[in-house]
């Protein structure tokens, strides 16, 4: 049984249109200490090799509420700009822009538990789950 008095999270990113991380991902951790309370930015890391963010900022005590806000138009725009160039002659009928270019995942906490919430991503959707 953890004694912490706060909570604490992780995340992580796979691309499922290609079974691998996603690199370079912002995203920015928020809280908030109750339903009706105004959310606090607390800062934010971008995804690694891994798809990981290590260094997410720790949440204040009393945090009842997480948002944790994905930027994934950038890292969906690099991908079709390096597929482009990679192979042009098989270019899609000429879509661009991304379907969802923000994610953003809210999800409540008690103290002392870790909260791991991957964001399992491709081009036109995605899923999160409360992982371990």
């Amino acid at each position: 049984m953890s004694t912490s008095t706060t909570a604490s999270v992780s995340t992580h990113i796979l691309d499922t249109s290609v079974g691998r991380p996603a690199q370079g991902v912002a995203v920015q951790l928020s809280a908030r200490p109750g339903r009706e309370a105004d959310w606090q930015a607390l800062g934010g890391s971008a995804t690694d090799a891994d798809g990981r963010c290590k260094d997410l900022p720790a949440l204040p005590e009393g945090t009842t509420h997480v948002r944790l806000d994905f930027e994934v138009e950038p890292y969906f725009l690099k991908k079709q700009a390096d597929a482009q160039q990679d192979a042009p002659a098989n270019r899609d009928s000429g879509a661009t822009g991304v379907f969802f270019p923000e994610v953003a995942i809210t999800f409540a906490v008690n103290p002392g538990e870790h909260y791991h919430v991957p964001l399992l991503l491709n081009p036109f959707g995605y899923s999160v789950y409360r992982g371990s």
